[in-house]
């Protein structure tokens, strides 16, 4: 609940400030004393738009501090939400400057004003006389009768939306992997070629290396084939060759290897290279007798060869970078190829997607329908109470769109006079008619929306008499359970308050202020008395205000 109000420099205020208490708080004075400045001075506070058209005339800046005490558990939550430590009371200091500066601090710490109004929401609920707007938009409606069915209901919506999330995102997907899929075509063209060109060619790792060795040696097969045979015969061939002449030391050093262990060695080591000079001549033998080639082998490695160098200049530079292309390719297309695979996958989670989401807002449309016919007798009592005697209240719920609020609407009708039809509550309700509506809402939802304070500006417009005093109980009803602050011209209303407040301007010389008093029992009589009378107060107005107060 708010406890204290300071105002410096706001409009016709100089300098104001103003203790709060629980209950019913009741603010009067006379037209144009600044009743509804006050209201302007704390929206900003709790997080309105800032206008420096509010500054003071002569004032660099003003300046509006709130006191909030309450439930410190709530109030720590909310201040933990935004980073700040738990400090009760809470104070909120807003300041606008000439050079159109704002500044918001919460227990002294500067804050964006996305953060003041953040934590400000759910604290206080201020309606003023154009505020009923709110209740002419059909638009709003169904957020009103969602807040009235409660919890059981919030979490029937929660779910709705929860899942319908989960339905879009599919459907999204959906969406996005079809798109995707019309503009792949022409690359699932070039890839099929691309990858038909490369796999045509039956390519072989470091085939490229081979084939250049395998075209220097056929280029160079004659100066080869001498060279390996000179060598083949003056290493093999004659009787005196290496071969021979390893052979016959070997036979030498076998016959004397059985004196020393070193002989032995030796004699063995010799063998093993007589035997390697043997497979030595097999080898020289082959690559002598194959070092001949065709012409026509030539060309088609040659041809070969170009054919992996185009290949290579297409997809990369290197046959690693053609064969690594080919796979990358062979990858995208299976991955387009599996497209319609993944098309009806999709399909079918969407199916079941929308199954329960069709089921969480077929149970949300059942609970809206149970709470908009508690909701209609509700507010039909309320109204009736409320000098609307054969007022009658509908709640029309149809089908809209399918959204993360499920698939209804709503519009709040009324007739309310006896033998007239249901009509949209804003073709038929006056001034004083929307107060009344709204107060019937209000006082019906004011336990479940937990806002501990409630600012009503100038409900009373266009109403007077029984209906003012019914319109007053009303709000001290509300008020046994939360904070509630009415500005009132009406003395049936003003008598009911708790604690009563005297909003007075003062005009000087040169300038105009606007001061707040807390009227004692006394002073309550005498503003009770003007308000009855007008600007001359009579004994009988005072016999009549001193009524009023008895009455409470």
């Amino acid at each position: 609940m708010l406890t204290g109000l300071s105002i410096e420099n706001f409009a016709v205020i100089k300098k104001l400030d103003i203790g709060l208490e629980p209950g019913l708080c009741v603010f009067t004075g006379e037209t144009g004393a600044g009743k509804s400045v006050i209201i302007e001075a704390v929206s900003m506070a709790l997080g309105a738009r800032a206008d420096t058209d509010y500054i003071r005339t002569g004032e660099d800046k003003a300046v509006v501090t709130l006191v909030i005490d309450g439930d410190e558990e709530k109030l720590g939550r909310k201040l933990e939400e935004i980073g700040l430590p738990c400090e009760l009371p809470v104070i909120i200091r807003r300041e606008i400057s000439s050079q159109s500066r704002s500044i918001c601090r919460i227990n002294g710490s500067i804050v964006p004003l996305s953060q003041l109004g953040a934590f400000c929401k759910g604290l206080c609920d201020i309606h003023g006389q154009y505020d009923h707007q709110y209740l002419l938009d059909s638009d709003n409606h169904l957020t009103v009768l969602d807040l009235y069915g409660g919890g059981e209901l919030s979490k029937a919506k929660a779910e709705t939306a929860a899942r319908y999330a989960d339905y879009a995102a599919l459907s999204g997907s959906l969406m996005e992997l079809r798109k995707t899929l019309s503009e792949a075509k022409r690359e699932r063209e070039l890839l099929t070629y691309e990858l038909h060109d490369i796999e045509a060619a039956a390519l072989k790792p470091k085939e490229d290396e081979d084939l250049e060795e395998q075209i220097s040696v056929m280029e160079n097969a004659e100066q080869i084939s001498e060279a390996l045979s000179r060598a083949y015969e003056e290493v093999f061939s004659s009787d005196s060759s290496a071969l021979s002449s390893l052979g016959d030391a070997a036979d030498g050093l076998a016959a004397i290897e059985g004196f020393s262990s070193d002989y032995k060695s030796l004699s063995e080591e010799l063998r093993d290279i007589y035997y390697r000079t043997e497979d030595l001549k097999n080898r020289m033998r082959r690559l002598r007798d194959g070092a001949s080639f065709s012409p026509d082998e030539l060309d088609s490695a040659i041809e070969r060869l170009e054919t992996i160098n185009a290949l290579k200049r297409k997809y990369g530079g290197t046959l690693d970078a053609v064969l690594a292309y080919a796979a990358k390719a062979k990858s995208s297309l299976e991955a387009l190829e599996d497209s319609d695979g993944r098309v009806r996958e999709l399909e079918q989670k969407i199916q079941k997607a929308r199954a329960l989401y069709d089921e969480s807002a077929s149970l949300l449309s059942s609970l809206r329908k149970k709470a908009a016919a508690s909701l209609e007798e509700n507010i039909t009592t309320e109204l009736s109470e409320l000098n609307f005697k054969n007022a009658r209240f509908s709640v029309l719920l149809g089908k809209g769109p399918v959204s993360a609020e499920g698939t209804d609407t709503a519009e709040f009708l009324i007739s309310a006079n006896k033998g007239e039809d249901l009509r949209p509550l804003a073709k038929v309700a006056s001034g004083g008619e929307l107060s009344r509506i709204m107060l019937a809402l209000k006082r019906i939802i004011a336990d479940i929306d937990g806002i501990p304070t409630m600012i009503f500006d100038e409900i009373d417009t266009g109403i007077s008499g029984a209906t003012a005093g019914i319109v007053g109980e009303k709000l001290r009803s509300i008020s046994r359970g939360h904070q509630v602050i009415c500005i009132t011209h009406l003395p049936q209303i003003a008598s009911l308050g708790d604690h009563h407040y005297l909003i007075k301007k003062t005009t000087g010389e040169t300038s105009t202020s606007t001061t707040v008093e807390k009227l004692d029992e006394n002073l309550r009589i005498e503003e009770l008395a003007r308000l009855l009378s007008g600007t001359e107060i009579t004994e009988t107005a005072r016999a009549q205000a001193k009524e009023l107060l008895a009455r409470r």
